[in-house]
């Protein structure tokens, strides 16, 4: 009775109890609200927090699916949409089934209305009957899902207080961005509901791996189903990341999708207070500078309206922006020193990750900065931020400083010193972990030589760590192969998933590219995590473990 007593204590404590639950790994959640319905209750918020949909057709209908999200809707802060791009998801054009010839078909969003129930009979969803005819005959049950509105109304409903809408559409092909796709249709409806229910905390948007036509299905003012008030509802995000597939800097790169991705940011002009961006795949055109892009300016005789193609793009203008993040662009020195000087009233972090500088030097770039202090004293300040390394390689740093910074993170207050410079450092070992095949494997040879050549810093290591790190890595040949690094007793590295006769606590799964990526600095492990790059088995919170052991490859590596 006294051991039960105490738990009821410990159990009504809130503190308490939050804090167990939320050491309880996620997978055993399910479990753990078997027990009783007090467990079930209170484990659910835990559980349900992060909530993904991967669509289909019966994502959003499925009466058992509705019923299970009115009861757990509310413990929903954040929200992942998830469509792939795949075979089935592009739409064939519509055909006649006596003349064979094709059928032009417009889409219209049908909503029905809440006060004729009797409407969704009496109407056609598709405009016409003959045409919702067509449509139901050749087009897949995905599409019809996709078009139902009034579904993700319902279920979007069903999330009072989401703070955090992710949507991701990753595997489009660049030879396919033209066809018409069933994802496009899902993007339209889930704006739609987003915009008719009443979401008071929604401040966070997400477009992770989203491909450059999904500007216009996401845009309440060009949008199919676009009403005079929709705007208002997009106006209350404040933080904003999309990760984008790349439209290629080239001569004549495609003007749409480069004008409909700065429309839509236009959007956000009067309320983002944090901006993310990065093109995937190749280097682009920085999104913050398009209006002033010599191809996005001059008036092409192809374009379909002629009497608006030749206006100008109105500069963007983010009333509030404090923090802006952009990565994988190309971009010139003017534009960045243009940018800086038009929000220098706001803004206090900038950040340009894997930046190639196409026209001047970075110190012409940051000229701004010079200006506004009346001096160049912020050159003398030196940060070393955690999450962002400064130079791996200094025997090229001379070469690429005019030109390619892997990645900068300058302060307003506190500025990295352009002309900084890095020891060369003297990496020796043992016996080399080092594989052909797999590249960023130079890391784990750096991170092995810090650890024995300082007996103090691998006792903190492994007093800090306490547990077994095993790395599975998969080449461009779709070889794998693992190492380990064990925190738990020795402090050292090896090869295998774990030291002989030992199990790995945590094991962490990701592409040779990205790992050396991760270990470089030019991308977080947060962000392969978000994108479903990186992949952890284990006690995830032990993974967070491991970023000051990785910093030590960051300075003796040559990824």
């Amino acid at each position: 009775m006294a051991s039960g007593s105490a738990f009821v204590r410990f159990w009504l404590c809130d503190r308490a109890r939050e804090t167990f639950l939320s050491s309880i790994a996620k997978e055993d959640l399910p479990a753990f609200r078997l027990a009783c319905h007090d467990f079930s209750v209170r484990a659910a918020p835990f559980l349900f927090e992060e909530t993904i949909v991967n669509f289909r057709a019966s994502s959003f209908t499925k009466p058992a699916r509705m019923a299970a999200l009115d009861r757990i809707g509310h413990t929903v802060k954040t929200l992942t949409f998830s469509m792939t791009h795949t075979p089935e998801t592009f739409l064939p054009p519509l055909l006649d089934p006596v003349t064979g010839e094709e059928v032009t078909f417009i889409y219209e969003p049908y909503v029905p209305s809440i006060k004729d129930s009797t409407s969704r009979l009496s109407n056609p969803t598709y405009g016409s009957w003959e045409m919702t005819d067509l449509l139901v005959k050749q087009y897949s049950p995905l599409f019809h899902a996709a078009a139902n509105v009034s579904s993700f109304i319902r279920a979007i409903s069903a999330l009072p207080n989401l703070k955090h809408l992710r949507i991701s559409c990753p595997g489009q092909e660049a030879g396919q961005r033209y066809r018409r796709s069933i994802v496009d249709y899902a993007l339209i409806s889930i704006r739609i509901a987003v915009e008719r229910c009443s979401l008071p905390l929604l401040d966070t948007l997400s477009l992770a791996s989203i491909h450059p036509g999904a500007a216009l299905y996401l845009n309440p003012i060009m949008g199919f189903g676009a009403r005079p008030n929709s705007l208002n509802r997009w106006k209350k995000i404040s933080n904003l990341t999309i990760c984008m597939d790349s439209i290629p800097f080239t001569p004549y790169p495609p003007l749409d999708h480069l004008k409909l991705l700065h429309s839509y940011l236009q959007i956000f002009a009067s309320s983002l207070t944090d901006f993310v961006f990065r093109w995937q795949g190749v280097k682009g055109l920085s999104p913050l500078s398009l209006d002033k892009e010599v191809c996005l300016q001059g008036k092409s005789p192809g374009m379909a309206c002629p009497r608006r193609c030749h206006l100008a793009l109105r500069p963007l203008m983010f009333n509030q922006l404090s923090k802006m993040e952009v990565e994988n662009i190309v971009v010139d020195a003017p534009q960045v020193s243009s940018f800086i000087t038009a929000h220098r009233h706001t803004i206090r972090e900038f950040n340009f990750e894997d930046t190639h500088l196409r026209s001047g030097t970075w110190d012409q770039a940051l000229a701004p900065l010079t200006r506004i202090s009346g001096s160049e004293k912020w050159k003398e300040k030196v940060e070393e931020v955690m999450d962002v390394p400064l130079l791996l390689s200094p025997m090229c740093i001379e070469e690429q400083k005019d030109q390619t910074l892997s990645e900068i993170c300058y302060r307003l207050d506190l500025v990295l010193d352009s002309h900084l410079r890095l020891p060369n450092l003297n990496t020796t070992t043992i016996m080399s972990l080092k594989s052909g095949s797999f590249p960023s494997s130079d890391a784990f040879d750096a991170i092995n030589s810090s650890l024995q050549s300082d007996d103090a810093e691998r006792q903190d290591a492994v007093k800090k760590g306490n547990a077994i790190f095993a790395f599975k890595l998969k080449n461009k040949e779709g070889q794998e192969e693992a190492w380990n690094i064990d925190l738990k007793e020795k402090g050292a590295v090896g090869k295998g998933e774990a030291p002989e006769g030992k199990k790995a606590d945590v094991t962490l799964s990701l592409s040779d590219e990205d790992f050396g990526k991760m270990v470089a600095g030019k991308t977080q492990a947060q962000r392969l995590f978000m994108s479903g790059k990186l992949k952890i088995k284990g006690d995830v919170m032990k993974a967070t473990k491991m970023e000051p052991v990785l910093k030590k490859a960051q300075t003796k590596a040559k990824l």
